[in-house]
């Protein structure tokens, strides 16, 4: 069952790149066994996990391993104070939302909790990290839980979790991208914490970007997989804007158009109206 209040994106097949460079078949299978082995370490390591001292420096070295297995470089512009910052400080960290590689970057630059649909915890591969990331499950089927959801969220973020969210609230091919909604904004009003926007943007090597990692449409996980395994040079972009301060935006719709500003900013993108969005290329403006 869906609710009208649900996001949807109009991204599908017609907004993949074509011409992408592909690495040959070896390869490929190679990734997919790299990419097994981190899962089957990070299940071993599991009585390491709840080691405090360890657990950040083990999550994130697992992560990291993930982004290798699968070819992926990152580049990462911005951010030296949230990377070093010590734990213990709370905040909801939001961004453009285009793949299940997003929330395996994030943890790969600082281990966090997120905010995911509770279909992951089912997913292989991704799955289990999620889970033994202390995920906290948004059931989008089911309306009357969001209240408790977004309570869970606040009081996790009061008592100084970092907590991963992608406000969009499902992917969009990285050339379009859709408006952040409020809900989650509302829980780093109450817990009180800041907000930390972080921009993704995926290109090629040469510079190029690509739609290709873009989780989209009515396509399995698997062939997500098997698609992003098959690319040859991926960069993903990492942008890390400053923090929004607690009290800056008097209302929850205020904050999440701060921090999706940010995103816009910081890419060099701006907002493209929904019926414009499907196939449609962002295009560099400034932003007041």
């Amino acid at each position: 069952m869906t609710h009208a209040w649900m996001p949807s994106s109009p991204c599908g097949d017609g907004c993949l790149t074509a011409t992408d460079p592909e690495v040959g078949l070896p390869r490929r299978v190679l990734r997919f066994a790299a990419a097994i082995g981190v899962v089957l370490a990070a299940l071993l390591a599991t009585p390491v996990l709840l080691v405090p001292g360890s657990r950040q420096r083990l999550v994130r070295l697992i992560f990291r391993g993930m982004l290798r297995a699968f070819g992926v470089r990152l580049d990462v512009r911005g951010g030296a104070d949230f990377l070093t910052a010590p734990a213990g400080r709370g905040a909801l960290v939001v961004n453009n939302h285009i793949s299940w590689l997003d929330i395996i970057a994030i943890n790969a630059l600082r281990p966090m909790r997120a905010l995911a649909k509770k279909e992951i915890a089912g997913w292989p591969v991704l799955g289990g990290l999620v889970r033994r990331g202390g995920s906290i499950f948004l059931d989008r089927e089911r309306l009357r839980t969001l209240p408790a959801t977004m309570a869970e969220l606040a009081d996790a973020l009061r008592t100084g979790s970092l907590v991963s969210v992608t406000p969009e609230g499902t992917t969009w091919c990285g050339l379009a991208s859709g408006r952040f909604t409020t809900a989650t904004f509302q829980a780093a009003i109450d817990g009180g914490v800041p907000v930390r926007p972080i921009a993704l943007r995926y290109r090629l090597a040469d510079g190029r970007e690509t739609s290709r990692p873009a989780f989209i449409g009515p396509e399995s996980l698997i062939a997500s997989l098997r698609r992003v395994a098959a690319m040859r040079g991926l960069v993903l972009e990492v942008h890390i804007c400053p923090e929004i301060a607690p009290g800056r935006a008097e209302s929850r719709r205020e904050l999440a158009d701060l921090a999706e500003a940010a995103v816009h900013s910081a890419l060099g993108t701006v907002q493209i109206p929904a019926q414009q969005r499907r196939r449609t290329r962002r295009q560099p403006a400034r932003l007041a």
